[in-house]
Formats: structure tokens, sequence, C-alpha cells
């Protein structure tokens, strides 16, 4: 069984309660939420802290994902007990700051995941913000029995990454038409979330934004600043 899990709170000390600023009319974690939803799984859940859970729980219900309350701090611990509790195999890992990420990447990671037999996969040299991790249960279970490491705990599968001699990791370079490495459209500063709402007040159509408008939007934004003009 495949759940799509995305990791949400309101407590940013950057840009608090971000994940509910509005874009175009939305919650910014309600467009990653319905992007999320054109990966084939059987589960599609917020996972949350205790403090964010009130806020999320209206927009969760309205968007059809099912609400995990965990761990505050130990977000590593926050998705073995989500996996757990849906009964989930292999986890779909997104976050709530990343409004623009594309399910065409994600199915296609999951896709390249279950073709190699992999314990974590992933896309390489994508803008920022518009990928995902596919990673198994199995796999973030022993990471989360046997790591003392704060960091680990904190961004989940490191464990994974600094272990590629015990667990299976597959991170491929993205089809070219994709890859814009150098490029960035998470939400993480207040600057951060100007520019998507520009970019969704461009492109936006009451559908999820495909990854082939973000890379010309993103492409034509760095054109103008090359030649000197407004972002």
């Amino acid at each position: 069984m495949t759940g799509v899990l995305i990791q949400v709170r309101l407590g940013s000390t950057r840009l608090p309660g971000k994940a509910l600023l509005p874009l175009e009319g939305r919650p910014l974690i309600a467009h990653a939420m319905s992007a999320l939803r054109g990966v084939e799984a059987d589960h599609w859940a917020l996972i949350t802290d205790p403090d964010s859970a009130e806020a999320l729980r209206p927009i969760a219900r309205e968007g059809d994902y099912e609400l995990f309350v965990g761990d505050p701090l130990h977000v590593l611990n926050r998705y073995v007990a989500a996996a757990r509790s849906f009964e989930v195999t292999t986890i779909v890992r997104a976050t709530g700051d990343n409004p623009l990420v594309s399910a065409t990447l994600a199915q296609s990671a999951c896709d390249l995941h279950r073709q190699e037999n992999a314990d974590l996969t992933g896309w390489d040299d994508l803008p920022v913000g518009t990928g995902v991790e596919v990673v198994e249960r199995a796999a973030l279970e022993m990471a989360h029995s046997e790591s003392v490491d704060p960091y680990e705990h904190e961004h989940v599968t490191p464990f994974l990454y600094r272990r590629q001699d015990r667990f299976r990791v597959v991170r491929r370079a993205a089809d070219g038409r994709y890859r814009m490495p150098d490029a960035q459209i998470t939400v993480d500063t207040h600057d951060d979330y100007l520019r998507v709402q520009r970019l969704f007040g461009e492109r936006y159509r009451g559908t999820p934004i495909e990854i082939e408008e973000v890379i010309e939007w993103l492409r034509g934004e760095q054109s103008s600043r090359n030649a000197g003009g407004a972002p």
C-alpha cells in the first residue's frame, strides 16, 4: 500500500503559518494537496504536530485528506507512526511549503522506485520545490530504531543517504526538459511567497499548474533577470 504523506506545521520561524497563506483564494497547502491527488495511492494525509492540528483539520477534510498528529519535533517518528497507522508500506514524502509540487514527477518517481526495488528514490536536478521522495516504511523503521542523530530525526531520510551500503538509494537525473538545478520555487520566506503569488497570478486556472508551465515560467524569469529586467 502506498501513502502520500505531506509533512506540514504552522510554527515556521522564518514565515509562521505559511501553509495557510492565501494563493488564488485557497490556502497554500491546499495546492500541494490538490496536485498530489494525481498520484496513484491508497492514502493521502497531512502529518502535523499538535499545535497545528486544529487549523489544518478543516483543510484536510475539504481536500479529502486524512490528518495525522504526531511528535512535534521528531519528524522521522511522525512519519513512521503515520505509516503504521495507515498500514502503508511505501511513502510518497512531500512537504507543505511546495504548492507547485508535480504529480507527474511524483508518479514517475513511484514507478522508478518499484522498477528498481529501491528503499529510497528521487529525481535530481529539478527546481527545488517540485519533487518528492519515495521511501519504504521498512527503511524508515530501521532509521527510527537506530538513529540517535537529531538531524536525522528532523530531516527523515539522511540516515538512508548516509548508509548506501545498507540501503538501495536510487537518485537519477530528471528528464532534460525538467532540469533546472539552480532554480527553486519552494516557499521559505516572505519573498518566496510573493514570487509564488506572481506565478499563480499568471498561470493558475483552477487546476494544479503542470511542471511544464512551471519550468517555462522559471525560464522566462531567468531570461528577464539575465537581461536586466524586472523579475
